[in-house]
């Protein structure tokens, strides 16, 4: 294979460099990465369109150093979408509507794609709620019971809630929301619903934030539902030894015996599209809002 070829994609001219070039220790390469995300891209793209992306980017594949990016360069091409926002400082983030937005990030080294949990045209008003479910163990069986406890509970609050493998040791338990809440209102209210989870199960779960306090409980963590804060998209590569892809997942996956939360990779995870269709295909327009749960759990907890 060359190492330098111009391809046109989506009316966009990329050039793509350095295609043979070993991104990861089972011999995945650069070549490799842009294919996947090149093939994701219909599955992938509608968890990304309207959100601020921030990526890991590592050059020199995965065992090398590499960093993290918020800011779009301005050497990017015009044709990709910036959202700019911030709090106390305005960032240009990128965004991907099309796939040639995502084999271009790939042609950059990104490996890793991150989104917020808001869109960028209401960056207050999060349509997604995460419960980041993370074992202090090297067993994956404490969060996989761990998370149908959770759904349960949240089932008594009225939330429905979807699951996603995220390509390194833990689960994220998803609920959408119909932007009515801000994410002031949306974190206060997970961290409630994490601490009386909690309470009724304090061997197996820990909302503490000291790693030493923790044992080996499950780490319940709803830090990720604050402004400007992130989680792995779906779909997205991981940077590990083996190109682990986060997944979502349905609830009856999630029971099947030897499920890994790094099981996934781009060489399998078609497969696993080919047998269902995605579990989230259109979880934002099933967007709930938390006043009502709010109310279910304030009685609960009095």
């Amino acid at each position: 294979m060359p190492q330098k070829i111009k391809t046109s994609l989506d009316g966009h001219e990329i050039e793509l460099t350095n295609l043979e070039k070993v991104f990861f220790p089972d011999g995945t390469t650069k070549s490799d990465l842009i294919r996947y995300y090149l093939k994701i891209a219909p599955v992938m793209l509608p968890h990304l369109e309207g959100r601020p992306l921030s990526f890991q980017r590592f050059p020199d594949g995965v065992e090398a150093e590499g960093f993290f990016q918020k800011q779009a360069p301005s050497s990017y091409p015009s044709w990709i979408t910036r959202i700019s926002q911030g709090q106390r400082e305005i960032v240009d983030y990128a965004s991907a509507d099309s796939a040639a937005d995502l084999v271009y990030f790939a042609q950059q080294a990104v490996i890793v794609l991150h989104t917020a949990l808001a869109r960028g045209d209401k960056a207050d008003y999060p349509d997604l709620m995460i419960f980041d479910l993370d074992p202090q163990t090297d067993s994956f069986e404490p969060v996989r019971q761990t998370a149908f406890g959770f759904k349960e509970f949240l089932d008594d609050l009225g939330l429905k809630s979807y699951l996603k493998v995220t390509g390194g040791r833990g689960l994220h338990v998803t609920v959408p929301l119909d932007r009515s809440d801000n994410f002031e209102t949306v974190h206060n209210f997970a961290l409630r619903v994490a601490r009386f989870y909690q309470s009724r199960h304090p061997d197996d779960t820990t909302t503490e934030m000291s790693k030493a306090k923790r044992g080996n409980r499950v780490f319940i963590d709803v830090n990720r539902n604050h402004f400007s804060q992130t989680a792995v998209a779906p779909y997205s590569v991981r940077a590990r030894k083996t190109p682990s892809v986060a997944a979502p997942i349905t609830w009856e996956e999630l029971e099947k015996p030897g499920l890994k939360p790094d099981g996934y990779t781009i060489g399998n995870v078609f497969e696993l599209l080919k047998r269902r269709p995605d579990p989230w295909k259109g979880i934002y327009k099933k967007g709930q809002s938390v006043k009502e749960a709010t109310g279910k759990l304030k009685k609960l907890e009095s």
